[in-house]
């Protein structure tokens, strides 16, 4: 039940949206509202009540949780200890001092992890060119191994898509081009014979394979844990990818990443691996996998990932050769090159220009800004594969 007088907590809550949105989830004015009416509705002293309240007036997407869950965790702890600025004396130091920067409770927050608690890290949002945005721009090979943790976590958060196709196999649909016969006949034995109901199917839509093969080599070695990550994340937010790595010889990782703890994953994929940091055999890795997988993984038009800078120490010729035929047994192929990110970037290498005519899309994997870009180009892939490769930076 609601007090006359609102209670510190009441004060205290209206910074809670404030703290999402420095976070870096989007919580509208009118979200705002509609939290602190609802406030009115549940027991304020109840955290799950609570809880809920927010969660459902405040998030809108289902990666946002994660975050939400923490930012809510540290929200109720400091609020029942009791632990917050004077509400009075902050806004009249305010209206002192007008110019004097606002309390950022993000910062708050990470003062009081630095103090002893356990806590998530958050990232603040409050400035007008966020350590996110320029996280966003910065190359793998020049990140600290703060930053590289905190890449984990937002390629483990990533959702992917990867364009559909349409089956042979047909479903009951409600309007359609193509007359569902078995039903009709089955619908007229109950008139005498006579076909009054009509009934349609068309063909059934599902998601195109992936396959990832990975390039581990020495060569690639700056690159190759977060290419690792990379696949891990693709793993999990789709239904049907193999994953694949390759020094001088080809190893399958699909297994390994299906565990759902990060750490563990990688690091059971990286022990798989007989020569990781070794040489570069691009050739022969892909002609393991023509001969042993592809017939198996590379049904229904499955869309391949390659991950490689393209140094070729084996047959340039082998190399060329099984990329022929690699591309006629998929649906399209997509080099991800992290050299490419690399302002007046050349694919003057042997291996990669033996590749090239054979590669649909050439793009960059260096940043997270390139991993949101490939996103968007797995997703809108269309029914036919292109007739050139598309070369593009970002």
């Amino acid at each position: 039940m609601m007090h006359s007088e609102p209670s510190q907590f009441l004060k205290n809550v209206l910074l809670f949206p404030r703290m999402l949105r420095q976070a870096g989830l989007p919580t509208s004015p009118e979200q705002t509202m509609a939290f602190v009416q609802g406030l009115a509705l549940v027991d304020i002293g109840s955290r799950e009540q609570v809880y809920h309240a927010a969660r459902s007036l405040l998030v809108t997407r289902k990666e946002q949780l994660r975050l939400f869950e923490t930012i809510f965790n540290r929200f109720w702890r400091v609020q029942q200890r009791g632990e917050w600025p004077d509400h009075g004396d902050w806004q009249s130091s305010k209206q002192r001092r007008p110019r004097q920067r606002p309390f950022n409770i993000v910062s708050y927050m990470a003062h009081k992890a630095r103090a002893g608690d356990e806590e998530v890290e958050v990232v603040d949002k409050a400035g007008t060119f966020s350590s996110l945005e320029i996280l966003q721009r910065k190359a793998f090979a020049e990140m600290s191994p703060e930053e590289l943790e905190a890449v984990k976590r937002l390629m483990r958060e990533m959702r992917w898509q990867v364009s559909l196709r349409q089956t042979r196999r047909h479903v009951a649909a409600s309007r359609g081009r193509k007359m569902h016969l078995r039903r009709v006949l089955r619908a007229a034995t109950k008139y005498g014979g006579v076909p009054l109901e009509l009934a349609w199917q068309e063909r059934k839509i599902k998601q195109r394979p992936l396959v990832v093969i990975a390039d581990i080599s020495g060569s690639m070695e700056t690159y190759a844990r977060i290419m690792l990550q990379f696949a891990y994340s693709v793993s999990h937010s789709l239904k049907d990818v193999e994953c694949f790595v390759f020094g001088t010889r080809l190893t399958r990782v699909t297994g390994h990443l299906k565990l759902k703890n990060i750490d563990r994953a990688i690091g059971d994929a990286a022990r798989e691996v007989l020569d990781w940091s070794g040489g570069t055999r691009i050739g022969e890795s892909l002609r393991a996998f023509n001969r042993r997988w592809s017939r198996r993984v590379l049904r229904r038009g499955a869309v391949v990932l390659i991950i490689s800078d393209g140094w070729e120490r084996g047959d340039v010729e082998l190399l060329e050769s099984e990329m022929r035929y690699l591309q006629h047994r998929s649906h399209r192929i997509i080099w991800l090159n992290p050299l490419s990110g690399k302002e007046g970037y050349e694919p003057r290498v042997e291996g990669m220009a033996a590749a090239l005519p054979y590669v649909d899309d050439f793009l960059p994997i260096h940043n997270l800004q390139s991993l949101t870009a490939l996103s968007r180009r797995l997703a809108s892939l269309g029914q036919h594969r292109s007739l050139r490769f598309h070369n593009a930076t970002y």
